[in-house]
């Protein structure tokens, strides 16, 4: 066996001091490449043939603080139980769809799906369609909006005798806008739950 005529290296002897540094030089690292993205990309295409112009500025989604919701609550206010925000009708600005029960002490209080909008230049959010009736004792799961749809699973009652805090029925619902409006697609077929 040959011996090197250079002395041992430093470096081939790891120390602790030297995991720190390099765990420290790997963090710094990351957290600058996440500060330094690329701008977003998009598929979509002008018809001028393929030239692209500059995205439009976001613009923020209605927001749900101090909107009068078209539900009767008493002495109770109404509170909103969820939201989310897509772009429903095409036109390039986010809609609010909002779960929306009053604030009930006890029991299941049934839920009012609100769709809301801001149009540009107003000072407040307004109510412009009304997707589910608290009136018709619905209680609303699996909330959310996706490429343009509502889509909720709604639990009901088979009759007025069911107590509030037993729904016994479940169905899936969806709304899309078409023709001006939102149009609720042919539900599940309600089952008992």
């Amino acid at each position: 066996m040959q011996h090197s005529a250079v002395p041992e290296l430093a470096h081939t002897h790891a120390r602790p001091i030297h995991w720190v540094a390099t765990a420290t030089a790997v963090a710094g690292v990351i957290a600058l490449s996440s500060a330094l993205q690329p701008g977003s990309a998009t598929a979509a295409q002008s018809a001028s043939g393929g030239a692209r112009s500059a995205p439009a500025a976001a613009v923020a989604p209605p927001d749900t603080a101090g909107v009068a919701f078209p539900v009767e609550c008493g002495p109770v206010k109404a509170v909103v139980a969820k939201k989310a925000t897509g772009d429903l009708d095409g036109d390039g600005r986010p809609e609010t769809v909002a779960v929306v029960h009053c604030d009930a002490s006890m029991g299941t209080p049934p839920d009012g799906v609100y769709v809301l909008t801001q149009a540009r230049g107003a000072t407040a959010p307004r109510v412009v369609a009304t997707l589910v009736e608290p009136k018709d004792r619905y209680t609303v799961t699996d909330f959310a909006v996706r490429a343009g749809q509502v889509t909720a699973t709604l639990l009901g009652y088979s009759s007025p005798d069911v107590p509030n805090c037993c729904p016994d029925l479940k169905e899936g619902a969806k709304w899309q806008w078409k023709n001006g409006a939102f149009v609720r697609s042919a539900p599940d077929q309600a089952r008992s739950i």
